[in-house]
């Protein structure tokens, strides 16, 4: 039982995130033969407090 794990600032929708699903279902059976209803998704929402990059708190990033 293949297991994908997401992890992503908050703030998606959950139609956003049934479309996720369904796409990443539907290429796993394509290319590798998984069927959807062996694949496990994993999301977790992060809040930008809670995730560093650049050395940085991705909260305190400037926004582009």
């Amino acid at each position: 039982m293949p297991v994908v794990q997401i992890y992503m600032y908050r703030g998606r929708t959950k139609e956003q995130k049934k479309e996720l699903v369904r796409r990443i279902a539907k290429d796993f059976a394509e290319v590798v033969n998984v069927k959807p209803e062996s694949l496990q998704i994993l999301f977790h929402d992060m809040d930008k407090e809670d995730w560093g990059t650049r050395g940085m708190l991705a909260s305190d990033l400037p926004t582009p």
